[in-house]
């Protein structure tokens, strides 16, 4: 294999492969800085930020064979370690300094507010002004400082660098205004240079508050980092949970994080529900329970591969007497709302620890379920006691694992044992939290 280099070549590019396509491969891994497209030859080059994470790219491409659109897209490094003459499609915006950052925010899981980024930015310098909004390319903001001279500061310190550990990735150009127009003080804009500004304009709700940022700050300049990116998650994560390859009929390059999930039994699931069931699968950020269409929900995952390992998974399972259509949705997240339930702060979402081992464990629904986090004094006839209802109990072993007292129970069937999941995952047992997951192991 060629020296390592931030520099990687990509051959069987075809034509129907776009520049976002190439770009969905590798922004998991971090920010790419230059993009070319060598139509002529069916190649590509793409220039990562550094070596580190060209070879993140690399090592976890040796064990994943990328494809786009149905084509074998074959990677290496490139024996140029710098991209020195680029085209203007390749042309990354952002390279004349000046005091004012413009900042994409990936991987979103939190809630990001003007006082998170204050307290992130204002280390660097004195921030005068903070505005947030939402564009195609995802949640995005603008940071005034006060001078040219910390903007630098903090675009060099924190570039690429995420907000919580895991998520909220930073990628941060500079911007090509001059000066932030800031009209009200709220958790969306923040003009510190002026406190006595309105929350609110008058007579609007504070879901229609200061305008439409993104109409006054519209994402400026093309190239590829004018493109949305997909939340993919921690790559390192998939590749040590897949090391001989993903399962099978899992691509890795969705980027949709909606799911739909249709003909649910409005009379028995709800939110927390379809919660249990779904998070098996990945970080939960919210949920909507479609009360014009009760058989309907929408739940929102952490990232894109999360979201197709549900759609996979899941698609056909037996809930409730229902067969689960489960298909990704047209809305690329949920909003916030009345009718809306958010999950991103919570302690339940499996995904936050021991990320390579959940992905592991991810399957369709089987008979068997395994249960964990037990009182070290429960029994087996306790643990049927407390599943009995969803469904006859087949057998049950209670084992001891690295001093943890864990359980497995065979149902007669994968309805059953689904049921028992999202009623019974996350309730109380001897006074311990319990959690269940599908086993794939199928007799005791």
């Amino acid at each position: 294999m060629t020296e390592p280099s931030k520099v990687i070549h990509a051959r069987n590019v075809g034509q129907e492969i776009s520049e976002n396509d190439l770009l969905q491969l590798f922004q998991p891994f971090g920010v790419i800085t230059k993009l070319v497209m060598l139509r002529a030859k069916n190649q590509a080059l793409l220039q990562m930020q550094d070596i580190a994470a060209a070879v993140n790219a690399m090592q976890f491409y040796s064990n994943v064979q990328p494809s786009i659109r149905g084509r074998s897209v074959y990677v290496q490094f490139s024996s140029h370690q710098e991209l020195t003459t680029v085209d203007q499609n390749a042309q990354g915006r952002g390279d004349e300094p000046n005091r004012i950052l413009l900042v994409s925010i990936h991987h979103v899981l939190y809630p990001i507010t003007v006082e998170v980024l204050h307290q992130v930015f204002s280390p660097h310098g004195i921030v005068e002004k903070i505005v947030t909004f939402q564009k195609s390319a995802g949640f995005q903001a603008l940071i005034q400082y006060e001078l040219t001279q910390t903007a630098i500061s903090a675009r060099n310190s924190l570039q690429g660098r995420n907000i919580y550990d895991g998520c909220c990735q930073l990628d941060i150009q500079f911007s090509n205004l001059d000066e932030l127009q800031v009209s009200y003080n709220n958790e969306r804009s923040r003009d510190f240079t002026n406190p006595n500004l309105p929350s609110e304009p008058k007579g609007k709700s504070p879901q229609q508050g200061y305008g439409d940022a993104g109409a006054m700050y519209p994402w400026q300049g093309s190239g590829p980092r004018g493109v949305g990116f997909p939340q993919m998650g921690n790559a390192a994560a998939i590749a040590t949970a897949f090391p001989s390859g993903l399962p099978p009929g899992i691509s890795g390059t969705n980027d949709r994080c909606t799911i739909i999930v249709s003909n649910v039994n409005p009379d028995r699931i709800d939110e927390d529900k379809l919660f249990n069931l779904f998070s098996i699968y990945g970080n939960i950020v919210r949920i909507k329970h479609l009360r014009n269409k009760p058989d309907h929900a929408l739940v929102q995952m952490g990232d894109g591969f999360q979201a197709e390992l549900a759609v996979h998974f899941l698609k056909g399972a037996m809930l409730f007497g229902q067969r689960l259509e489960v298909n990704y949705s047209k809305y690329p997240n949920i909003n916030t709302g009345p009718e809306t339930r958010d999950y991103s702060n919570s302690n339940l979402n499996r995904f936050n620890r021991n990320a390579a081992k959940n992905y592991r464990y991810c399957c369709s629904p089987t008979k068997m379920i395994h249960v964990s986090s037990l009182p070290q004094d429960v029994t087996e006839e306790e643990i049927v006691a407390h599943l009995e209802e969803h469904g006859p109990i087949v057998n049950t072993k209670l084992f001891e694992m690295n001093g943890k007292k864990q359980a497995l129970v065979l149902f007669d069937n994968e309805e059953q044992a689904t049921e028992a999941l999202v009623c019974q995952h996350a309730t109380s047992l001897g006074g311990s939290i319990i959690r269940i997951s599908f086993s794939q192991v199928q007799s005791i």
